[in-house]
């Protein structure tokens, strides 16, 4: 009995470390585990066997199969810029033909300026350039000021209701399209310089023309005076903007 007794208690030790080792395994660290992912995926890249993965190699598309088939676009022209767009046919025809190689035509039945691209088109984007040039003169800009939307590849048009900043009504809104347009245009024109924008008020669509950044200083200025702010507190707040930019550019 004696002797059963004392070998028992290293018995149940080594029983117990053995249970032990079997529940606790060690877990691997997912850093390593990642960096072993990585390394093979290394590996495989290596390896030029015939099961080897490798990056398809096509070659560079020709500028015919880029261009794909002929695309038109169409500009609706509203009856009060028929006269404008007669006078300045001229100018609109020219640059589109000449410079961005495209068709255009006034179809007088369905009142749309349609332009086309032809096999002399060289540029995708020349379509869309075209396009936004029409489509700012039928605005209300001058051909002068649309044409920048041609030579300049960061220019954009933004539109907006002045009813959608605030819902007014009558002479309220009347008084808004006043603030906006000041006396003879003043605070439009101050607006205009500070911003470095073109801005078009018709009835009460409001249209602006110019960079990002510039139309969004243009943008909120015109939205705190639809608001109701004194125009004096606009112009300060513009040019603080604006002095801000240009020390950051």
């Amino acid at each position: 009995m004696n002797s059963d007794q004392s070998t028992t208690p290293d018995a149940s030790a080594s029983v117990e470390s053995k249970s032990d080792e079997d529940t606790f395994t060690k877990v691997k660290s997912k850093k390593t585990q990642k960096r072993k992912r990585e390394q093979d995926a290394a590996a495989d890249m290596d390896t030029e066997g015939p099961m080897a993965s490798k990056r398809p190699q096509f070659p560079p598309i020709s500028g015919d199969r880029l261009r794909g088939p002929d695309e038109m676009r169409k500009v609706p022209v509203p009856a009060h810029r028929y006269t404008p767009l007669k006078e300045n046919w001229l100018k609109i025809f020219t640059p589109i033909v000449e410079n961005l190689q495209l068709q255009v035509r006034f179809n007088l039945k369905t009142r749309n300026v349609e332009i086309k691209t032809c096999k002399d088109t060289q540029d995708i984007s020349s379509l869309t350039k075209a396009t936004d040039f029409v489509k700012a003169f039928v605005l209300g800009f001058q051909v002068e000021d649309a044409l920048a939307l041609i030579r300049l590849d960061e220019l954009f048009l933004e539109s907006f209701d002045v009813t959608d900043v605030k819902p007014l009504k009558g002479d309220h809104l009347s008084r808004a399209i006043g603030r906006l347009a000041g006396k003879g245009g003043k605070t439009k024109f101050t607006i205009e310089n500070v911003t470095k924008t073109r801005i078009v008020l018709a009835d009460t669509k409001v249209h602006i023309l110019g960079s990002f950044q510039n139309i969004k200083m243009a943008r909120t200025a015109i939205c705190n005076l639809i608001l109701g702010s004194p125009p004096s507190k606009v112009y300060g707040n513009i040019r603080v903007v604006a002095s801000r930019t240009a020390e950051r550019f």
